[in-house]
């Protein structure tokens, strides 16, 4: 299950997360969209279909761009009305991604050899604490891969390939173990519905406050 700031935020409502393992290459379906009339400096959409996918999916990229995923029996038709149903939240996205490119451009980017230090870390520790983590709730992980993800702390697959974000090495001890515990507990349900919050609840009773300590982060 993607996880974005916050977790249950990260695509457009009532979608079902993707698989994180590459598929066979998707085909691009041309053209793209225009810019709308009245919005002519708005990215375009780009749609991609893709032979596993089953529903349609709306990714935000950083530039703003909007990706829209087809099904393989769908159609572009089809995928313009989803797009033109969730405009608010599309337009969410990409306020916050200009927010972001905004703030980067402000701040000044860490030296590489430090950001080089802190992946090596994060590829040493986040796995090893992962399965700590899965062990004590008798949870199985096939695959850990540590990503340089840009909106996602994490993410889990239905084949149990957990991604996390190497920035996590950085957080707060609980606040990481509240990302790694709320990958995990998709290994049970692969959705944010009600009963996958109690089951983040049991797991880790403090995840209220890790998320707000989220929240706070991605509000800079």
């Amino acid at each position: 299950m993607q996880a974005l700031l916050p977790f249950d935020e990260d695509v457009a409502p009532p979608l079902q997360p993707s698989p994180q393992r590459p598929c066979p290459e998707p085909h691009l379906v041309p053209p793209v969209r225009p810019n709308p009339p009245d919005r002519p400096d708005a990215p375009g959409l780009v749609f991609v279909r893709h032979p596993r996918a089953r529903r349609y999916v709306i990714r935000v990229a950083a530039d703003g761009t909007v990706r829209i995923t087809v099904p393989r029996r769908g159609s572009k038709k089809e995928a313009e009305a989803f797009a033109a149903r969730q405009r608010a939240w599309i337009e969410k996205q990409q306020r916050r991604a200009a927010a972001e490119r905004e703030r980067l451009a402000r701040e000044p980017q860490p030296a590489v050899a430090d950001e080089r230090a802190l992946r090596a870390r994060a590829q040493h520790e986040l796995p090893r604490r992962l399965l700590e983590l899965s062990a004590q709730h008798g949870l199985t992980v096939t695959r850990v891969s540590i990503r340089n993800q840009r909106w996602r702390w994490g993410s889990c697959s239905r084949t149990g390939h957990i991604c996390l974000n190497w920035r996590l090495a950085e957080m707060p001890e609980a606040v990481r173990d509240y990302v790694l515990i709320h990958e995990l507990m998709h290994l049970k349900r692969m959705d944010h519905s009600p009963a996958f919050w109690r089951l983040v609840a049991a797991a880790c009773p403090e995840y209220k406050k890790a998320r707000a300590w989220l929240r706070s982060q991605s509000a800079r």
